[in-house]
């Protein structure tokens, strides 16, 4: 599994976000849900549509 390094601000959002002791790893997968559900991208490129 390939490591992630985060800035300390970082952590400090994700742990504002944690409930009940969340690990990183439920937040990270909820986020992501999230994007998924609403049709969002995590792409940052020239792929928008105008």
């Amino acid at each position: 599994m390939p490591a992630v390094e985060l800035d300390e601000a970082t952590i400090e959002r994700l742990d504002a976000l944690r409930i009940d002791n969340e690990s990183y790893d439920e937040i990270v997968t909820e986020l992501i849900n999230i994007y998924e559900s609403e049709g969002l991208t995590l792409s940052f490129g020239d792929d928008r549509v105008e």
